[in-house]
């Protein structure tokens, strides 16, 4: 095959991928990546991977093994992307009224990691593609590459584990509750005055065994109260603990008791992005899959 046609194939293969990283490179309410050195970054960094894809078919047909040896050392830099990534966030999280929290730090980090090589992988099947069928096959395999990039993107959301009902908030004596939960102890009047004036509660009950053990997870709690407190605002201040939102369980259920306080005081719209909040990977666990609960051997 000539050096034009590999040239046509890579070229192929990078705006696939590139385009591939652009699509999935969204700046949401989190405000990240950050709009528009964040974005300048994560775009060069997939247009690298999309060149190491590209590459990687014309180095194996000119039995060049050598060189797809720089696959190896992509991999090492998307890790240190995630590393990026996490570092990042960790300290920006300080300054954060309701922090995310580790777990849905790694998470994002994760992430971000991961696209790089999926972007790498659409440009690897488009250049194939081009090689092997022409430009048309090839156009096409670049559109289904970025349907499945997009794909995975959409993971589960809180909506789809457990249901989302909206509960009173109440003081008996000191102790704060959200329907029958007790969530902390607030002594001083004025701040009970505040907190039944801004406070919302709402209780989410897990659709089965798993949902349990995944929403217990702490890590679970903290972006669920992050991602709240991101979306509708926040009343509250540093140095100011008795006015921080919380999430507690009924140890007797599992149900979630979450107390927040919102600048934007709507039921329905609390309702709908706590229920948009992700189902974080580091948190689903999966007891009822366990082989001596199915009867089997351990």
């Amino acid at each position: 095959m000539g050096i034009e046609s590999y040239l046509q194939a890579i070229l192929f293969g990078v705006v696939a991928g590139t385009l591939a990283r652009l699509i999935t490179l969204r700046s949401d309410y989190r405000q990240y990546p950050t709009y528009l050195h964040g974005r300048i970054i994560h775009l060069s960094l997939g247009f690298i991977a999309a060149s190491l894809g590209a590459l990687a078919i014309p180095a194996l047909l000119e039995m060049e093994f050598t060189a797809v040896t720089f696959l190896t050392v992509a991999a090492t830099q998307f890790r240190d992307v995630r590393n990026m990534e996490r570092n990042t966030l960790t300290e920006l999280d300080q300054f954060e009224l309701v922090p995310r929290g580790s777990t849905y730090i790694e998470g994002i980090a994760i992430s971000f990691e991961g696209r790089n090589y999926l972007v790498m992988f659409a440009a690897f099947l488009t250049t194939l593609a081009y090689i092997t069928w022409g430009w048309f096959p090839s156009t096409v395999v670049g559109v289904l590459t970025i349907v499945a990039a997009l794909s995975f993107m959409s993971g589960s959301a809180l909506r789809d584990i457990v249901e989302i009902e909206e509960s009173d908030i109440s003081f008996d004596e000191a102790g704060l509750y959200v329907d029958n939960i007790y969530i902390m102890n607030i002594g001083i009047e004025e701040r009970q005055e505040e907190i039944l004036k801004y406070g919302m509660g709402f209780i989410l009950k897990p659709k089965n065994i798993n949902v349990i053990t995944t929403i217990s997870n702490l890590g679970q709690q903290q972006a669920i109260l992050h991602d709240a407190s991101a979306t509708l605002g926040v009343y509250k201040d540093s140095g100011t603990p008795a006015l921080t939102p919380l999430i507690k369980r009924d140890l007797d259920d599992g149900r979630l008791g979450v107390f927040i306080l919102p600048l934007v005081r709507d039921p329905e719209l609390a309702k709908k992005v706590i229920g948009s909040v992700p189902v974080l990977e580091n948190a689903i666990k999966m007891p009822s899959e366990a082989t001596f609960l199915k009867g089997g051997k351990k």
